[in-house]
């Protein structure tokens, strides 16, 4: 198993907290994850606290949305993580952490993230596709998303 890590960033013109609510708090994802739109019926499910470290997302879906959980593990002004547990349509886990720096005008965010690359049928395709072509461009349509939200609400 080889490891992998995809990061992209961008800037928002809004401050850092109206940024953080939006990516601590799973129930504003819909808003935002470049996933939400791959299945109509996506099921979700919402347990822990409503948002912050222990706040517990889940889904399934359909062959595109595929099904797994997310829990937020740690939070504050600099950022975001959680850990991301895929069960179909391959099972892995991996770290993500969307960072946070306040800028002038706004805030930088930068998504990463890390994880071992799967063994089996999903490694074999991991390394004609690296992880980095997979969901580089979803990071970065994530990013687009966000930052459409956040200005339009900060």
């Amino acid at each position: 198993m080889s490891s992998y890590e995809v990061s992209r960033s961008t800037t928002i013109s809004a401050a850092p907290g109206t940024v953080h609510a939006l990516i601590d708090d799973f129930h504003q994802w819909i808003k935002w994850s470049p996933w939400e739109d791959l299945d109509p019926d996506l099921q979700r499910s919402y347990s822990g606290p409503d948002a912050g470290i222990g706040a517990h997302y889940a889904w399934r879906g359909n062959r595109k949305a595929g099904e797994g959980s997310m829990e937020i593990t740690a939070s504050g002004p600099e950022g975001v993580d959680v850990d991301v547990r895929f069960i179909k349509p391959f099972s892995n886990v991996s770290k993500v952490r969307l960072a946070l720096r306040p800028t002038a005008t706004g805030t930088d965010v930068t998504w990463t993230m890390t994880g071992q690359t799967p063994g089996g049928f999903a490694g074999l395709f991991a390394k004609v596709v690296p992880m980095d072509k997979l969901v580089g461009k979803d990071f970065e349509k994530g990013l687009a998303r966000l930052r459409a939200v956040a200005e339009h609400t900060g």
